[in-house]
């Protein structure tokens, strides 16, 4: 008989929750080691993504429909704001996703990169670095956002300065920006899906708590 408390059957929540946390664990260790490109995903759900500092060389952003869950059906199809880096280095970075379970809300969160005290612009620790990065958002806050040499208002087929997502179907004649490269720092975003050819993160750290309280 399994054990049962407060009408929840741990045994039941084990068998559901230790394969998802040790599978989530080993891809986190594989992809801080360099063994895998990168792609977070939730389906029907957002996350949070956070940063103390973030530089990016070769910067674009422009618009596209994702499909979140289903590609069969329609309803799961969501704008979003796509921002590419050709490389990038994140100090303090956090990703955050709720964790429904039968005893009430969790949180899934991984930490690397540092950290990075924004009143004197110092960072600690090896930072987070990405290439052929891809964000894509619904919603996004940056303290301050500095662009050297952008355009606004290119096409999205006339982007030459940054990485379009080769997965992703676009307008060409859509609007887009692209800049030599971004700073951004204080940043929070809401978004349904992270990729990139490579993304190293130096001393992570995954956890499961209780709470939502995520990134942000």
């Amino acid at each position: 008989m399994s054990q049962t408390f407060g009408k929840t059957r741990w045994k039941r929540f084990a068998v559901v929750m230790v394969p998802t946390i040790a599978a989530t664990a080993a891809v986190g260790v594989s992809i801080a080691q360099g063994a895998l490109a990168a792609s977070f995903s939730v389906s029907g759900s957002q996350f949070k993504v956070s940063a103390g500092k973030l530089h990016g060389d070769g910067f674009t952003q422009y618009g596209t429909v994702l499909q979140t869950a289903d590609p069969k059906n329609a309803a799961h199809a969501v704008p979003v704001a796509v921002s590419g880096f050709n490389k990038a280095t994140i100090n303090q970075l956090c990703q955050s996703v709720d964790v429904p379970t039968p005893f009430g809300p969790y949180e899934l969160t991984i930490n690397a990169g540092g950290t990075y005290d924004a009143k004197t612009g110092t960072a600690s620790g090896t930072p987070v670095t990405a290439s052929a990065l891809f964000i894509d958002m619904t919603d996004l806050h940056a303290d301050t956002a500095t662009f050297n040499n952008i355009n606004i208002g290119v096409a999205t087929g006339g982007i030459t300065k940054g990485p379009v997502n080769p997965d992703q179907k676009t307008d060409p004649a859509g609007f887009a920006q692209e800049a030599d490269s971004a700073d951004l720092t204080g940043v929070q975003q809401t978004a349904w899906a992270t990729n990139a050819a490579t993304f190293s993160l130096n001393g992570m750290h995954l956890s499961l708590a209780p709470g939502s309280n995520g990134c942000f």
